[in-house]
């Protein structure tokens, strides 16, 4: 089939590749001039099936009231005259109570081993370099009743095929020296020695080159209008320019804005963009810096070592699809890195970035078909792009082939 995919990041180029694997001939639409430039530019960095908790859980609404008003909380709502972002701020509250919990946790973390076991397979296949480490994840706490409340949650993602382990606080310190100078006692943490961290927007170009290679062919630098409907089929699209593309099926796999051109169709989808920060740390030869990746349960933050940089991100504000850069939240973002790593040098030179990560209320992506046959939706990752991007992508192109995928798709299906 000749299949056009909407969206050159991460998950777009992913879906690409795998269509493309399948013998589709592929087309990738996008605005920007390269791939990745958009909420694949500089993530966190993490490949990390633990993350598998959502937010919506049942401590969520105490901490995010807890949390009003507050410039520099790590989850800040702004409330805006805005219907799409009411309706899923109740979708979210319904997605808090423990069952709810449990089967998002289910199904996350299904995709993401999934995910991350085709992501080494692709790398030994391709032989793909993106500043990848293989030092595993380790989840730090500062607070004694987070750190007891991570202790049943590692018990249930290891029922379920994550090896995330229970560390003492000297265990953790060993796992990673660097925190031996934090300013902050560590007081415990999980370990899981199996996940990963890299450069996603490295990966990115690097598979895209790839998928080039392959015959997928790229088109940049254009803007996507709408969609065409007729016959209960989409039978075309618009770019911005007038042009009109025709293809025998359609990805949309536009991150945040996926809910924006599917409103062109009658489609209303449970994403709303999370808006994300990050700071990018130039290491010097004397810089006392993390060489396992990261997460700062208190601060809501991770840290991944990506060659010579150290890149931190984390945070969730809800404001529409504004990607301004907010001074208050980067000088948390530094604040809370130099009290763990005080050995970092100087501050002068860090880079500042802002990126809208397409959220659904559990978490859960939305992968599949919709009530039109011809068009897929690949979208709704959260934080967890990085993390289920590979196995995102084959998913989807078994959909699209009709073929049996190797995990259930029903709790992903729109």
């Amino acid at each position: 089939m000749r299949i056009i995919v909407l969206g050159a990041g991460l998950i777009g180029v992913a879906s690409a590749w795998y269509l493309a694997e399948s013998g589709h001939e592929v087309t990738v639409i996008d605005r920007e001039a390269e791939p990745a430039q958009e909420t694949s530019f500089a993530n966190g960095g993490q490949i990390s099936t633990s993350h598998a908790e959502p937010w919506a859980n049942p401590a969520a609404p105490g901490k995010i009231l807890k949390w009003l008003g507050r410039e520099d909380a790590p989850l800040l709502w702004r409330w805006r005259a805005d219907a799409a972002q009411w309706a899923w701020g109740l979708r979210f509250l319904g997605q808090c109570t423990a069952a709810n919990t449990r089967a998002n946790i289910i199904a996350i973390l299904a995709l993401a081993l999934d995910s991350r076991a085709r992501l080494r397979a692709l790398r030994h296949e391709l032989g793909l370099h993106y500043d990848e480490l293989e030092r595993g994840i380790l989840h730090v706490y500062t607070d004694e009743r987070e750190m007891a409340a991570a202790i049943p949650q590692a018990a249930l993602m290891r029922e379920f095929g994550c090896e995330r382990v229970v560390k003492s606080a000297d265990e953790c310190l060993a796992i990673e020296p660097a925190l031996r100078g934090s300013a902050t006692p560590i007081l415990g943490g999980t370990y899981t020695a199996g996940d990963e961290s890299g450069d996603a927007c490295l990966f990115t170009l690097r598979l895209a080159e790839r998928c080039a290679a392959r015959g997928v062919g790229f088109r940049f630098g254009k803007g996507i209008a709408g969609l065409e409907v007729a016959g209960g089929r989409i039978h075309g699209m618009r770019l911005s320019d007038g042009e009109c593309l025709q293809a025998d099926a359609y990805v949309v796999a536009l991150g945040s804005y996926s809910p924006l051109l599917l409103k062109s169709v009658g489609l209303r989808i449970p994403v709303y963009p999370a808006k994300g920060y990050s700071i990018t740390i130039p290491l010097g030869e004397d810089s006392v810096a993390p060489s396992v990746s990261l997460t700062d349960d208190a601060a809501k933050l991770v840290f991944s070592r990506l060659g010579g940089r150290l890149r931190v991100a984390g945070t969730a504000e809800f404001n529409g699809w504004d990607t301004s850069i907010n001074p208050v939240r980067c000088a948390a973002i530094v604040r809370r890195t130099f009290e763990l790593f005080p050995g970092l040098g100087a501050r002068g030179d860090i880079a500042y970035w802002a990126g809208l990560r397409p959220a659904t209320p559990g978490n859960v992506p939305l992968l599949g078909a919709t009530r039109f046959p011809n068009l897929f939706l690949n979208t709704g990752h959260g934080t967890l792009g990085w993390t289920m991007a590979c196995g995102s992508g084959r998913l989807l192109a078994d959909l699209v082939d009709g073929r049996a995928p190797a995990i259930d798709p029903a709790p992903y299906a729109i």
